[in-house]
Formats: structure tokens, sequence, C-alpha cells
């Protein structure tokens, strides 16, 4: 399958860095601006394009075991909000205190292993918050971290601290003390001074004025890779979990949907091609959950009409998101329309069964099909017949297909008769 990975990224950085402000008070677009501020440093340690895309790649997804983390070890409770602390001093300690468990960076580089990156990229998300005097989770010395990591430890920390969609010039020359003053303790003497050579007040004045992705997308040269079906899974994957585990309900069902799609895919002989694009678009499909308060999608009882609104956008945010990346238009069709029903009764269109191509109506079945047979807040989990039953009422009264439903029936019954 064919796909531009870092402008993927780029379409995704808006979802990780909601879901991240959300469940960690981390500030927003602080994915964007740790990748805008390890960009700029890697430009002028003149790195090539594939290590500048990877690079860029890495600092967007520096957090990516964030929710899975957060899941397990706080199993979902309040952290810091870092954007209520005035103190620079403070939210910092906080920051570096939350961080000095290793497993946040032991489960992000796991999963970074995923990606298929061009370049050498072994241990950078694993050290990414060490520090050069050897107090970082893991206890690493300057001369044990590779220069990524310092690359993005010190972007991470300078967003940290310092609102960047507001500095002004002579908060930014505070800032640079204030970076200095961490040199051969936090950050090594020579990553500070390549940091402050690197980024300029114009840097930060063009951050305000246009934004990361337009000048990521205006600045640096991406390219279309075709992928190996296995690739493309571990790309899926690695987005699933992130999320999946943003709600504790929902641990296993994008994956689920994914690889329902890709068995669906090949009983109806699709191509192969074809095949790994619906299982991409399986993986996906809920992707515009990531922005979809946690308050609402784990409410143990009957949603209010508002609440259920609001539910209903995750399905615009989703087409919203994919959409915005190259060649996947009908990757964002599939996925955007799995709550569209036969009758017009669905969202987020109200597209009615003439409108609705025979893949939009097979992947809304399996997303019902694996949503029934999974454990919920408000339910539990349903056998194979008992999920047929309802899906069979549901086509009986024109919301979905019925020859899918019996399709899925004959198919899966095998497995969970």
């Amino acid at each position: 399958m064919k796909l531009n990975l870092t402008e993927t990224l780029y379409a995704l950085s808006y979802a990780l860095d909601t879901v991240q402000y959300e469940m960690g008070g981390i500030s927003n677009e602080h994915g964007k601006h740790v990748a805008y501020i390890s960009y700029l440093i890697g430009k002028n340690l003149n790195y090539d394009n594939d290590k500048l895309n990877d690079l860029v790649g890495l600092a967007i997804l520096h957090d990516n075991a964030f929710t899975e983390y957060v899941r397990e070890e706080y199993n979902g409770g309040e952290l810091y909000d870092y954007d209520e602390l005035t103190d620079s001093e403070d939210a910092l300690k906080l920051r570096t205190g939350f961080l000095q468990k290793p497993m946040h960076n032991i489960i992000g580089e796991k999963n970074i292993r995923l990606i298929p990156f061009k370049t050498d990229v072994k241990n950078v998300i694993l050290y990414h918050h060490e520090n050069a005097d050897g107090t970082g989770p893991l206890r690493k010395k300057e001369f044990e971290i590779n220069e990524l990591s310092e690359i993005i430890h010190i972007a991470d920390i300078y967003d940290v601290l310092f609102d960047l969609k507001t500095l002004n010039e002579n908060d930014f020359i505070d800032s640079k003390e204030k970076i200095k003053s961490l040199k051969n303790t936090f950050f090594s003497e020579k990553m500070v001074d390549i940091f402050l050579k690197s980024v300029t007040y114009e840097d930060i004045k063009t951050l305000q004025a246009e934004g990361v992705i337009h000048f990521l997308k205006r600045n640096l040269c991406t390219y279309i890779c075709d992928y190996s079906d296995k690739e493309i899974k571990n790309i899926c994957a690695f987005f699933a979990k992130i999320i999946d585990y943003k709600s504790s309900v929902t641990k296993k069902h994008s994956i689920g949907v994914a690889e329902k799609c890709y068995e669906m895919a090949k009983y109806y002989n699709f191509s192969s091609d074809k095949a790994i694009r619906f299982y991409f678009a399986g993986a996906f499909h809920d992707i515009g959950k990531l922005i979809i308060n946690n308050d609402i999608l784990e409410k143990p009882g009957e949603l209010t009409k508002e609440e259920f609104e609001t539910i209903k956008n995750h399905a615009k945010a989703t087409e919203m998101i994919l959409s915005s990346i190259e060649g996947l238009e009908d990757i964002t069709e599939w996925a955007s329309r799995h709550h569209e029903r036969l009758d017009g009764s669905g969202y987020n269109h109200q597209l009615k069964g003439e409108d609705l191509s025979f893949e939009d109506r097979l992947l809304a079945c399996i997303d019902i099909y694996q949503a029934l047979i999974e454990k919920r807040s408000y339910k539990g989990d349903f056998s194979h017949k008992e999920s047929i039953d309802i899906m069979k009422e549901m086509a009986d009264n024109n919301k979905i297909d019925k020859d899918i439903v019996n399709d899925i029936d004959k198919y899966f019954s095998k497995f969970n008769g």
C-alpha cells in the first residue's frame, strides 16, 4: 500500500495532542511544538531529508505511550494540569517527577518500533527523558544518550516551560537564560549550545503566525512509499493502541474491527491492495474519538441528547483527519461512514442506502458486531448468536445490510458459535 507516512503523522498530530491535553494537562499542540523545535535543530545540524523526516516523526510521537501508561499506571486518574501552573520551576518539577518512572519510555520505545522509519531510530524514544547528569529515569549520562534523544528532550522541556504560542521577545530572552541554567544537568553543554544557535525569536514568530504543520509542509520534503502489508498492519497496530487506550472499555476495539475487515475482505475476494486498505480503514475508523471527552465515552448510563450529539462528532472528526492525507480518499469514506444507516437515520451525513457503497455498509456492520461482542461500561460482552440476533433485527428495520449480516453470521459462527 502506498502511503506518505510523514503526512499521515501530521494529520494525526491534532488528535494525539488533544488526548494528551485532556488526560494529562500537557499543553495543547505539544507534540507539534516539539516537532517544530526538533526540526530547527536538525536543520541546523545539516541532517539529510530522511533523518529530518524521522526526527520530526519521532518528535510528534515522542509521548506515544501516554494513554497506555496513564491507563495502566494511574487507571485513568487525573494527572497534573501544567497549564494551571504559573511557576516554570513547579511545572518542570512536576513534569520530570511524573516521568521518573521508566515505563513511559519503555512502552513508547516498544511501540515506536512498529513504525517503518528510514533511518536507525533505536532507543531514541527510550532515552528521550534522560538527563545529561544521569538523573533521568534510566540513569543514562550524556555520553550514553544519542543525539536525537537529546534533541527531543530539550524541545520537550522547552515547550513545557514556555507557551510558544504567546511567547514575546522579552520572554524569549528569558527562556534562553532558563535553558542555559539547565546546562550539564538536564542537557549537555553541546546540546544547549546547538539549541541556542538553532532557535531564534524569528522562528518563534513564524510558529505563531504560520502554525507548525503548514511550516513543515512548506519546508520538509516528504514522499510516498510503498509499504508491505506487514508494515501497514504495524502502523495500524501502533495507532489503534493509542485510539483504544484512551477509554478503558475499548482497549481492542479498533484492531478487532481491522482484523475482521481483513477477514471479510478476503471472504468477498477483494484484491490484496483493497483488502489492506480496508484493514487500514477499520483500524482508523474511530480516530475521531481521540477528541471526545472520556466522561462521555465512559459514561455507564444513558447519554443525554447533548452528550450523544457530542459523540456523533467523532465520525466527522475521523473524516476531517483522514481526508487531509493524500491518497486515502476511499479509506476516508469507508472509515467515516461507519455510523450511517440505510434509512438515513445515522451520522454524520444522514446518508441513505443508495448513497452507501458495499464497503461502507460492510464496515458499519463489522463495527456493530465488534462492539456487541465486547464488554462495555453499559453492558456485558454478547455471544455471537446474541450479537447476530440484534443485528438481524436492525437489518429488518432497514438500518443495516441484511445480506452482509448473514455473511458475518456464516463466517464468524465457526469461530464464535
